[in-house]
């Protein structure tokens, strides 16, 4: 934990262990700790979004020009 970067995000490193999870599971749904991983998966996923959203719209509209030619 440092300075260093990471080699994975926390994003990807939760999408693997759901995914370990999910695979040869019965109910899914019922397990606490499953459901635990998917709920802090969806809340990095709304932070990253609404950084991005507030980036955007710090830049106003040379920050829209500049990602309308990017996309």
């Amino acid at each position: 934990m440092g300075k260093g970067t990471q080699a994975e995000t926390d994003e990807e490193r939760l999408k693997k262990k759901i995914a370990e999870r999910l695979t040869g599971h019965a109910n899914p749904e019922g397990d606490r700790a499953f459901r635990a991983l998917r709920k802090r998966l969806k809340r990095l996923q709304r932070k990253r979004r609404s950084l991005a959203m507030r980036k955007r719209h710090a830049a106003g509209k040379q920050g829209e020009t500049k990602s309308e030619a990017a996309a």
